[in-house]
Formats: structure tokens, sequence, C-alpha cells
């Protein structure tokens, strides 16, 4: 064997493992649940600010209020870190929250804001269009809806379009607290009726107040950030 092989075999190995250890931290950090460090490190609007370091990323994706904010403090076991609002339409940017130095939740603006202008839509939806289409690190989507009723038009829009892009999705139903519990099972058929859901996609109710849901959602994280 040529020293000039050896050498590109043992690159190889080193690089592997390296690899492997860092899939083992990542699941080391979901399996526990035990999130400590946080910072939204970019608010970025265009490809040429989103972060350089390559950790995978989930989105959260729904409607102005739906919850993303509420769900990503869940998750990260903060109670007002994630920017949250009272004023639908307040997310303009495309926010990327590094976790442990692991991955990123990108908090995407919320859509189907009535008093938001048509020309403001139009660039929220290239922005977005943009990420969704484009980002070799996003590992998948987490779509929200409202548990207490059926999709609107505009989620049913955005979850074929993730479809049409081959995009991982996990549907959560958030405020399902605000669920009778005896009409969960029919507000699940609901939402899964009006999106014409189909598997492998998921689907998990959840609840930003009773944390009901959490659990599930950071183990569908870990498969999909863990796939490659």
């Amino acid at each position: 064997m040529m020293a000039s092989e050896l050498e590109v075999i043992i690159f190889l190995i080193k690089n592997f493992n390296l690899c492997v250890l860092k899939l083992n931290k990542i699941k080391k950090v979901v399996q526990e649940m035990e999130v400590h460090n946080v910072e939204l490190v970019m608010s970025a609007v265009a490809p040429a600010q989103y972060p350089t370091t390559g950790y995978p990323e989930i989105a959260l994706v729904g409607r102005s209020n739906v919850g993303k904010s509420s769900l990503t403090n869940v998750l990260i076991n903060r109670n007002s870190y994630a920017r949250t609002s009272s004023q639908p339409g307040k997310t303009q940017t495309l926010n990327f929250y590094n976790v442990e130095d692991q991955l990123y939740f990108v908090d995407v603006p919320g859509y189907g804001y009535a008093k938001v202008s048509k020309t403001e839509r139009e660039k929220w939806g290239k922005m977005i269009e943009t990420y969704l289409s484009t980002r070799p690190q996003l590992k998948g989507v987490i779509s929200l809806v409202d548990a207490r009723h059926a999709p609107s038009e505009d989620d049913v829009a955005m979850y074929d379009w993730l479809h049409y892009y081959q995009i991982p999705i996990l549907v959560v139903a958030t405020k399902s607290d605000k669920v009778v519990r005896g009409k969960w099972n029919k507000s699940e058929s609901l939402i899964k009726k009006t999106l014409h859901f189909s598997e492998p996609d998921e689907f998990q109710l959840f609840s930003a107040q009773t944390k009901m849901g959490k659990d599930q959602v950071w183990q569908w994280i870990e498969k999909r950030i863990g796939e490659d």
C-alpha cells in the first residue's frame, strides 16, 4: 500500500470517528431533553445571513399566533426565551436558535395575518420559500396547526408545498389543552382529513401549558437529525 493511500485511509477513519462522536453527543442532548445553552445567533432574511456552522436545522412553520415561540420555549426549557407576542405578524425574520452547539431551531415568520400588506406577505413568502427549498442543513419541518379548529387554506397550502419538496413533516396540534380530552381523537381526525395527511408524516397533540407532547416532539427531532 502506498504511503499516500494509507494517509487517506487514516484521514477517513479519523473523520468517521469524529462524526460518530458528534452524533452521539446530539443524541445524548436530545434523549436527556436537558437543554442548558441556547442562543439566538441570527435573524436572517437572505441566504448570505444564514449560520455557517453546518449544524442540522429544524424549522417551525405555522399561522401567526399558532404557538411557534411557545413550542420552542417548552422544548428548550425556557419560559420566554423565544420571541412571543400578542401581536400577530410580529416575527419578520428567520430566527436561528443555537441549541447546545448541536442543532438550530429556525422560527419562520407566521403566515395568514390579514393586516400585513400584500407586498410584505410576498416578501416573506419569497424569503421562506428560499430557505425551505434550498437549505441543505434543513432536516425536517414542524408544521403547527391549532387543535381547536380545522386547518386553514394557508395551512393546507403549506403542507402541500412541503410535500412537493419532500421535506419530512411533523404536524403539531397546539393548544390541545383547550380541547376537551374526549374530543382529542375527533380533533386529530379533522386535522388529518383537512390536510390530506399521509405517512410517513407524523402527528402530535401538544400543549405549552401542560407540556403534553414535548417528549414525542424531541423524539421526532432526534430521528430527523440522526439520519445522515
